[in-house]
């Protein structure tokens, strides 16, 4: 199984995943209308028969900050590795951006301090990041926290 970035033809496979997260809350929802806004964001995993089993996306959000979204593997498709390999692809696409630091808002907040994020207070984001912020149903306790790490561009 490849890591490649996402195609048109991927958004319904995204928005079904993504779906499955979120309505366990573990995950906040997305449109479809949103995964077309932002598919260049997307890297995705397909199985065998094209099902996208992994995806996650990698956001420029200022300067040089970049945000780490919509990271999610299949529960069929868990304890293989691949949301290390997701993970490792997105901070390498950070990398190639040039971005310095990428932070999260997440639930899980054990699963990404295996990759070196630390948990920070969201207030210290730009005011810039709260606008996709303003427009969920969450808003304004949705409950995730913020974490963020630097990006070894050594």
């Amino acid at each position: 199984m490849e890591i490649r970035k996402a195609r048109l033809q991927d958004v319904k496979g995204i928005h079904s995943l993504v779906a499955e997260f979120a309505s366990k809350d573990a995950m906040l929802p997305l449109s479809i209308g949103d995964i077309y806004e932002r598919l260049r964001d997307f890297f995705v995993i397909d199985d065998a028969e094209g099902r996208i089993i992994a995806c996650g996306a990698i956001h420029v959000t200022w300067e040089s900050l970049v945000e780490l979204r919509s990271l999610a593997v299949s529960a069929s498709a868990q304890k293989q590795n691949l949301g290390r390999k997701l993970m490792d692809e997105l901070i390498a696409e950070a990398k190639r951006l040039g971005a310095g630091e990428v932070f999260t808002l997440t639930y899980i907040p054990d699963f990404f301090k295996k990759f070196g994020f630390e948990i920070i207070d969201r207030h210290d984001l730009p005011h810039k990041v709260w606008l996709d912020c303003t427009k969920c149903p969450k808003f304004p306790d949705c409950g995730e926290i913020a974490m963020k790490r630097k990006v070894d561009n050594g």
